[in-house]
């Protein structure tokens, strides 16, 4: 189940509308609603903490290996950052539909894919290339 989906099931399961649970969380409806319908995900690990705590559900319900990696890529490299790193996990999906790769080599391509995505914006950044990044990291 993909991170909006979770959200709204868990949103749906204790009744409440876009309105209240984007109050109770701390954010605004607009943001609850690109969450709920895969338009974004959180800049800020800290939202992930405010979701589990909101809806009293373990922060690994919401932060999975793919929505880290999308929240690093946001943290480190602001939002073109971000679609970036989600375009990598879009392409990565459409090249395992064929299913020729085992479920073991489907993770370990994707873990490499995106260390050497972060290490790629992390070297264009120390050699003076045009980046966002909040962190020097060099």
């Amino acid at each position: 189940m993909k991170f909006g989906d979770k959200i709204r099931e868990q949103r749906k399961k204790a009744g409440l509308s876009q309105d209240e649970a984007a109050m109770g969380i701390g954010i605004t409806k607009r943001t609850l609603a690109n969450y709920e319908g895969g338009v974004s995900y959180p800049q800020d690990r800290s939202v992930y903490f405010k979701l589990s705590e909101f809806f009293d559900v373990d922060v690994n319900y919401f932060l999975t290996e793919d929505e880290e990696f999308l929240t690093l890529a946001a943290e480190s490299y602001g939002k073109k950052g971000q679609d970036q790193a989600n375009l990598i996990l879009e392409q990565a999906a459409a090249l395992f539909a064929g299913g020729e790769l085992s479920e073991t080599d489907q993770i370990a391509f994707l873990h490499n894919m995106q260390a050497l995505f972060l290490e790629s914006k992390t070297t264009r950044h120390c050699a003076g290339g045009e980046l966002p990044g909040k962190e020097d990291g060099c």
